[in-house]
């Protein structure tokens, strides 16, 4: 099992399964940014660690870029990276605002790499 924290502050490619703008299969929410997973890993829920994508605005199939936090979900065993491109950082605040069409129906910390 892959731990999610261990990709604070790391270079990780992402492949994306749910790009910007498309509908959750199931619940049928939209997600507001991409959306997708590392490939070759596995998370606390068994599948691959996922990644949400922020600061591209556009649909794309994959990304590199840099893991700049970690939600880690308190109710939930499916923790979640989030990658942005190089250079590119975002507050915690805006972390929860990008990320609020799906995490709020969880509880969570987010998670940074310690200076």
């Amino acid at each position: 099992m892959n731990n999610a924290t261990d990709y604070l502050g790391e270079p990780v490619k992402i492949k994306i399964d749910r790009q910007l703008g498309t509908k959750h299969p199931k619940h049928g929410f939209t997600y507001m940014l991409n959306y997708g997973f590392v490939p070759d890993t596995t998370s606390g829920d068994g599948e691959e660690l996922d990644a949400y994508l922020v600061g591209v605005f556009e649909p794309v199939e994959e990304f590199s870029g840099e893991c700049i936090a970690v939600i880690h979900r308190t109710n939930d065993d499916d923790d979640k990276i989030v990658v942005a491109p190089d250079g590119v950082n975002y507050t915690d605040d805006q972390i929860r605002a990008l990320t609020e069409f799906q995490e709020r129906f969880f509880e969570s910390v987010i998670l940074r790499r310690k200076p």
